[in-house]
């Protein structure tokens, strides 16, 4: 009898050690799952963007152009981390683009600083990181020398950033470090018009060297109505081999040691005037790019430099100043959503070289606002100088041909 109950108590025993941790097995599952949903309430998906469609509009043609569309999407995980990445997707000029904007992942370390990695947009300026959206941009197309075409800034390139700001009494500084791929030189092997310039975009770098960069904002107002900004950019941009190593003639010409050293200053001033009823908006970069003196080749003798090589002063200059206004304090419905806007810029790159260029332009626009982030864009865009290289002698002196091109422009931007 005395075995029995010991047995019996043996079975309860291990039964009710096996429904304990059957319980908390489940308990544990439960907390699993409430720990993923909270994950999944701090996770955040959004889809934003732009879009342009226009017309152009010259005395030789009226063309329907510039269909875009870029969707931006945005993932948040908590606090901390944030990923964004841009599609872009264009038709102009009789020809579909797909391509990829920028991709990156940024981490929030602690307030004020941020680390980003991926494709970014360099912030070399302003323009290009912050202005060149179709609805932000309060004109049809971007200032000369800082479009993504033949641009003689870098926009986005692949590599890490470190960026934030800090709190100086009532003023606000903020920073940006970074290094990336860096451009590339071209030679001329590709196309021989265009030794000399600069590359950028590079998904792949051509040498073991980065890229280096800053810019510093300082805003001296409490209500950051005017910001000044520094830019600097530092990259040696030539192959680590000579693109001319099967050439017998040429075999001793290489571009490794070139170096290229790109500097910026940016200003921004946006400010109501009760007296003027309206919004003032101020903005101004001023861009030089001088890369190192190098010896380049002409296989085209004729007409050209005899010896086949020749080398020219490769500094690049681009300035724009833009102001628009808006009367947002009158009473008038329609009119407090009209913007008055007008923009010069130019343009200088190297005299010498087979791909200098001397431009300015002026551009008048006024524009309607639909809502916060929906305009229709009406531009007059007047461009002159010397659109190309003509000719070049042996002195290096060029035969430049001035044009002049008139363009009307309407446009429609919105922001998603």
């Amino acid at each position: 009898m005395r075995q029995k109950i010991i047995l019996i108590l043996f079975f309860i025993g291990i039964s009710t050690t096996y429904a304990q941790t059957s319980i908390q097995e489940q308990l544990d599952s439960i907390k699993g799952e409430i720990s993923t949903l909270k994950k999944v309430e701090n996770s955040h998906f959004m889809l934003r963007g732009f879009a342009q469609f226009g017309l152009d509009a010259s005395s030789d043609n009226v063309s329907f152009n510039m269909t875009s569309f870029n969707p931006i999407l945005l993932w948040r995980l908590g606090n901390k981390f944030l990923f964004e990445s841009e599609i872009e997707m264009e038709y102009m000029d009789n020809q579909y683009n797909l391509s990829l904007g920028y991709a990156n992942a940024s981490y929030l370390v602690a307030n004020g600083i941020t680390i980003k990695v991926g494709k970014i947009l360099v912030p070399f300026g302003v323009f290009g990181e912050k202005l060149h959206p179709s609805w932000v941009n309060k004109l049809s197309d971007a200032p000369l020398g800082l479009g993504h075409d033949n641009g003689m800034l870098p926009m986005a390139d692949i590599g890490v950033e470190i960026r934030g700001g800090v709190q100086l009494g009532l003023s606000k500084l903020s920073y940006s470090v970074y290094t990336v791929n860096g451009p590339r030189l071209k030679d001329g092997t590709a196309s021989q018009t265009e030794a000399g310039m600069l590359s950028y975009e590079n998904f792949n770098d051509n040498n073991k060297n980065k890229a280096i960069g800053s810019r510093l904002g300082f805003l001296p107002f409490s209500n950051s109505c005017l910001e000044i900004g520094f830019s600097a950019y530092y990259a040696k941009p030539g192959a680590a081999t000579s693109p001319f190593a099967n050439d017998t003639v040429n075999m001793d010409i290489n571009y490794k040691d070139v170096k290229a050293v790109l500097s910026a200053i940016d200003f921004s001033f946006v400010k109501t005037f009760t007296p003027i009823s309206g919004l003032i908006d101020i903005k101004s970069q001023y861009n030089n790019s001088a890369i190192s003196d190098a010896t380049y080749v002409n296989p085209d003798t004729t007409g050209m430099i005899k010896t086949g090589r020749y080398t020219f002063k490769n500094n690049s200059n681009a300035f724009y100043l833009q102001v628009a206004y808006r009367p947002t304090l009158v009473n008038n419905k329609i009119l407090k959503n009209v913007e008055f806007v007008g923009r010069y810029s130019n343009y200088n790159m190297p005299l010498g070289s087979l791909w200098y260029s001397q431009q300015s332009q002026l551009s008048y626009g006024i524009n309607y606002w639909f809502s916060w982030r929906t305009v229709l864009k009406l531009g007059y865009q007047t461009t002159s100088g010397v659109p190309a290289a003509m000719s070049m002698n042996s002195n290096t002196n060029m035969n430049m041909a001035t044009n002049t091109v008139n363009i009307f422009q309407i446009y429609l931007a919105t922001g998603l």
